[in-house]
């Protein structure tokens, strides 16, 4: 199944691809001839998941998206005390390449406009018998996860054309900011400008970035936090030039854009985001670049002041049916549908934010579920903050099911994810408990793979399992014995305590066991047509254990306890096979009770 968000980003590229404003840099010429229609969207989150759209293979130069990271690696070599004396960090207000150095000490105004990441580039030099562009190349290679590479056309292009950045290098010499021959560094900063990459890798780069400086895919730590945290910083406020206030404002990502067409942002902690497309606005960004990272700003809430919370994975657990079953009591034939198929019904327990970052992991684990899969269960009770995006997501994940003839199931206590999702629908089951959904995904899964009739409404007593291994003419002598009994909706048929009363056959309806814990009711099971209850007590001293209550109405059968007396006297080799019947099936019961203790356990502490 497609996930929401391939969907989401393929509607929004397409759309997209409709703006026509804009033309390709040509301030260099081996870059003038870009094609317009290239186009890609990336979205890369910080456990290495890569969402990509159009021409995400596609090479180009990567230009100023390049300072973030120079600037960084200037951080970690020299600290930013010695880096704060050469480039300040205050927002110009200028173009890219505007000529405008402080007054008096002629430190540039930052890292991200051309003279601050000329300045940067200078003041990285070699180290371990590397050159200072051969560590500044494997930094980006380690940033984007592969080797990167220069392409030479470009480089040559730049050196020859790039008469306004040697000036800004001479000027930066003549006030002692580049300490050497400026030259040298130039070329530097020419030749990481003509590094190749592509919208992926610029999505991998900003999601190590928004990982505290690990990528997310090969774990390597690339840079340390105290850089990324200055680089970050100097992002929001300088990255977008001189439109960086109204990008902050609507937008609301540290992020950088690049004349090659690129544009990186960062939502820290969370995602990555990169888009390629060569036609450049007034401001030297990507005209699709920068529509695409508002929309999905504000579509996805990706804005600072909304998704500041860390991103991680909301999915606490994920079982199926067969091993989180129900408390309800099924016949062998309905066992054994459920045994073969309630792995079809799937049980994801969600926990913390429903923010983009945690919606976008549950959509994706959804997503990511086998085609065989046909129930999602989603147990929404430890979900604290809901963002629109989420509500979105599950709307359009909701959809997609019931396009795939599958099923979305809520658990929710209070109702308010449900009422969004499901509003003026009646396709997206809702419960309160994770047990009264798997009751209803047990019956679900019988009756569509079980076929009409598997759970019969009336059974009768030679019918019963545990009355199986006797003859014929033994069960009917016991039915002789018993009495027919009536109960209605709600009425107690067992409390805590009586003395054993006899065995009672469910002939139709359901009864509910409970038992009452340091002021608490523990539903234990829930008991059907062709079931039996009271024997477990066997005649003992302890008498009944559970509370047994009619759930609408009930017809019984009652083999009562003067009956099973004057049966053992009367007619012993009866009796003695009627026990061993019993106490077979009342072992098979209790054994699986065992099994569901845990997860009855884990639920109810979830509901308290």
């Amino acid at each position: 199944m497609q996930s929401p968000i391939e969907s989401y980003l393929r509607r929004l590229h397409t759309e997209l691809s409709e703006l026509r404003e804009g033309t390709a840099y040509q301030g260099i010429p081996a870059m003038a001839g870009a094609d317009p229609d290239d186009f890609a969207i990336c979205l890369a989150t910080v456990d290495g998941y890569v969402y990509e759209v159009g021409n995400a293979d596609t090479e180009f130069a990567i230009q100023s998206v390049s300072k973030p990271f120079t600037y960084g690696l200037a951080l970690e070599d020299l600290g930013p005390e010695v880096v704060d004396e050469k480039i300040d960090v205050e927002p110009s207000g200028d173009a890219f390449n505007e000529i405008s150095l402080a007054a008096g000490s002629g430190r540039p105004a930052n890292a991200m406009i051309n003279a601050g990441a000329i300045a940067a580039t200078s003041l990285v030099k070699g180290s371990g018998g590397r050159k200072g562009f051969d560590r500044i190349l494997s930094t980006y290679s380690d940033f984007a996860g592969r080797q990167l590479s220069v392409r030479e056309s470009i480089y040559r292009s730049e050196v020859r054309t790039g008469h306004r950045n040697r000036a800004l290098a001479n000027l930066l010499r003549s006030f002692n900011i580049i300490e050497q021959d400026p030259e040298a560094g130039l070329r530097n900063y020419f030749r990481q400008c003509s590094v190749m990459v592509n919208a992926r890798d610029l999505a991998l780069m900003a999601a190590t970035l928004a990982n505290g400086g690990t990528h997310p895919v090969t774990g390597k730590q690339v840079m340390g936090i105290d850089a990324i945290q200055r680089v970050l910083s100097v992002m929001m406020t300088c990255g977008m030039y001189d439109d960086a206030g109204s990008w902050t404002s609507t937008v609301g990502m540290p992020a950088k854009s690049g004349v090659g067409g690129g544009l990186l942002a960062v939502l820290p902690g969370q995602l990555g985001l990169a888009v390629y497309s060569p036609p450049l606005n007034d401001h030297g960004s990507s005209v699709r670049g920068v529509a695409a990272s508002e929309r999905m700003a504000a579509d996805m809430e990706l804005h600072f002041v909304r998704a500041a919370r860390m991103g991680r994975s909301v999915i606490r657990e994920s079982y199926d049916l067969t091993e989180a079953p129900s408390g309800v009591r099924h016949n062998d034939e309905a066992t054994a549908v459920l045994a073969g198929f309630g792995h079809r019904a799937q049980i994801l327990e969600l926990n913390g934010d429903l923010l983009f970052a945690g919606a976008e992991s549950m959509v994706r684990a959804v997503s990511e579920l086998p085609d065989e899969v046909q129930l999602v269960i989603l147990d929404v009770r430890r979900v604290d903050e809901v963002g629109d995006v989420a509500i979105s997501m599950l709307r359009d994940l909701r959809d997609g099911l019931v396009a795939a003839k599958r099923r979305l199931v809520l658990i929710e206590n209070e109702g308010s994810i449900a009422d969004a999702v499901g509003s003026g629908r009646n396709d997206v089951p809702v419960f309160g408990t994770r047990n009264d959904a798997a009751e209803w995904a047990e019956a679900w899964i019988i009756a569509v793979h079980g076929g009409p009739g598997l759970v019969p409404d009336l059974v009768e007593i030679p019918q019963f399992t545990a009355v199986a291994p006797l003859e014929p003419g033994q069960i009917a002598a016991l039915e002789k014995l018993m009495e027919e009994r009536t109960y209605d909706d709600g009425q107690v048929i067992r409390r805590v305590g009586q003395k054993f009363g006899g065995v009672y056959f469910i002939r139709s309806g359901k009864v509910a066991t409970t038992s009452t814990q340091n002021g608490h009711r523990f539903r234990h099971a829930t008991l059907g047509a062709g079931m039996t209850f009271g024997e477990i007590a066997l005649g003992g001293d302890r008498g009944q254990s559970l509370r047994v209550t009619a759930e609408g109405r009930v017809q019984l059968k009652v083999l009562p306890a003067e009956a099973i007396a004057g049966l053992e006297d009367e007619h012993p080799d009866l009796a003695l096979a009627f026990w061993k019947a019993v106490a077979r099936d009342a072992y098979t019961r209790v054994e699986q009770s065992f099994r569901e203790a845990a997860v009855r356990e884990r639920d109810q502490n979830l509901e308290d």
